[in-house]
């Protein structure tokens, strides 16, 4: 491995860990804005902190620079604790064990982002897309279920319907509903779970005129 003194230790370690090896020999005025963007964390990393506040890491990078730069964040969590501030909310479900919503000055939310996106009323719902004539067959078969609270109509759109079972009481109705529908040898064209999303979540706080309180 690398030998020198602790400080030329640190800063080897800094310029892996940032992926600044191939850009060594340029000055920073050069280099592209990912890769300035990774000098400023390995400024940021050099001394090794036990505690790193990052603000918008990945504003602005392209999709592949965004990949990098989340990759380190997640290596460098398994040893330090490292807070960011960010607007990019799927950054939040992408590499944070922990969500804080603040508005105007309050802490409105705090939880995983799991615990977070089960505020959407739809989370966990069941979503059918179906043609015009089976979608009655898809709400018969159902109704009868204690478990779910209603089916929607979410829109049609291209000759098919868009169908939501949402769940009562936050119960896990996936199993009963492809089951059901299997057994009753309705032909769909698609099923999945709804998961709720971060944006939505968050309008869902801070636009409520009473406050949410924590989560």
């Amino acid at each position: 491995g690398f030998r020198g003194t602790a400080a030329e230790r640190r800063t080897d370690a800094a310029i892996e860990k940032a992926g600044l090896r191939a850009v060594l020999g340029q000055t920073i005025e050069t280099l592209s804005k990912g890769y300035k963007r990774r000098v400023s964390i390995a400024q940021a990393i050099l001394h090794d902190p036990v505690v790193l506040i990052m603000d918008e890491p990945t504003d602005g990078l392209d999709p592949n620079q965004k990949h990098h730069v989340r990759g380190l964040i997640k290596v460098m969590a398994k040893d330090k604790a490292i807070i960011v501030s960010t607007h990019i909310l799927e950054e939040v479900e992408a590499v944070c064990g922990r969500a804080v919503v603040i508005d105007k000055g309050r802490i409105v939310a705090d939880g995983t982002a799991e615990d977070l996106m089960r505020r959407v009323p739809y989370h966990g719902a069941v979503a059918i897309r179906v043609t015009p004539e089976r979608a009655q067959a898809v709400k018969q078969a159902l109704a009868h279920f204690n478990s779910i609270s209603r089916i929607e109509t979410v829109g049609v759109a291209n000759g098919q319907v868009q169908l939501r079972v949402l769940p009562k009481d936050g119960s896990s109705i996936a199993g009963e509903v492809t089951r059901t529908i299997h057994e009753k040898a309705i032909a769909i064209d698609e099923i999945y779970i709804e998961r709720g999303k971060l944006d939505d979540v968050f309008r869902l706080i801070t636009t409520s005129e009473t406050g949410v309180g924590h989560a």
